[in-house]
């Protein structure tokens, strides 16, 4: 059976301003959603394998299924996988200082500062809907079984909001595996742990029966 993997990475297919103004975050979710019911997707079985902010632009296509459930139960059970990598989870406050520091460390306090300016200013057009999308995940109604990867000193990623979702879900009843590393970087495990990363995928894609990946670095 050909799986149809769904890759969600940083500034991919989800773009800066879509994040910046979630709107069209959330538009861009329906015409993906829309795509997945057409030919000649409508009928494959999907994987979902999201990194960073793309876990953003996942949860704007869960809304859309959150609010018609009925109409997208068929595309929730042809999920039979989800992976999720360095996911952007914390406080509004964390996740521009954390910007800050990744993008332009030399400006660091002028962006954190412009970036919660900005995040207050227009807090309905983008905190607001936010906190929508996280409430969406928290409950998702895709319940395949799910691999988090996340590290203890992500400056964009809260370990302690992480493991609050993981333990979540795991109540909810959903199948969930972690790897959690000590010292690594944001969306970046792969490269610093390429074998453990690698090994901990395979197994989790092999209970799954996919076929297991091979490195090519």
């Amino acid at each position: 059976m050909f799986y149809l993997v769904l890759f969600f990475f940083l500034f991919v297919l989800h773009k800066v301003q879509e994040f910046l103004w979630p709107r069209w975050g959330l538009d861009h979710g329906k015409r993906l959603l829309d795509l997945l019911h057409s030919e000649p997707f409508v009928s494959r079985p999907l994987f979902v394998h999201a990194f960073s902010i793309g876990g953003y632009t996942f949860a704007n296509l869960l809304i859309h299924v959150s609010q018609d459930t009925q109409r997208y139960q068929a595309l929730t059970q042809r999920i039979r996988g989800q992976v999720y990598d360095s996911l952007v989870v914390g406080s509004v406050e964390q996740m521009s200082t954390g910007l800050a520091k990744t993008v332009l460390p030399r400006w660091e306090t002028l962006i954190k500062h412009v970036s919660l300016f900005y995040f207050n200013i227009f807090k309905r057009q983008t905190v607001d809907y936010f906190n929508k999308g996280i409430d969406v995940f928290w409950n998702s109604p895709i319940t395949a079984p799910a691999l988090f990867f996340f590290c203890e000193n992500d400056l964009l990623s809260n370990p302690r909001v992480m493991e609050e979702v993981i333990d979540h879900w795991l109540k909810r009843g959903v199948e969930v595996t972690t790897k959690k590393w000590e010292d690594s970087t944001h969306a970046g495990h792969i490269k610093r742990h390429p074998e453990e990363y690698l090994s901990t995928l395979n197994m989790f894609l092999h209970s799954l029966h996919f076929a297991p990946l091979k490195a090519k670095m």
